[in-house]
């Protein structure tokens, strides 16, 4: 998933994203562990997405506190 695409997304599907990112990474170390993974690569794609998620999700609580300090 983009960056882009990303800061389009509402916080309630950020929440979401980031939840359903989590949950796959799960799944993905489990079956890495059982040897029934077939893209590794596939692990370091989601631990990206969750980051860039994570990222977007900070810059938008320091935007609003800044927001708030202002007033």
């Amino acid at each position: 998933m983009k960056y882009k695409d990303i800061r389009e997304l509402s916080d309630e599907e950020l929440a979401q994203k980031l939840e359903d990112g989590r949950a796959e990474l799960f799944n993905l170390r489990f079956q890495m562990a059982t040897s029934q993974l077939d893209n590794t690569a596939r692990v370091s794609q989601v631990k990206r997405d969750i980051a860039r998620i994570q990222t977007e999700m900070r810059a938008r609580q320091i935007a609003a506190d800044n927001a708030a300090a202002q007033n």
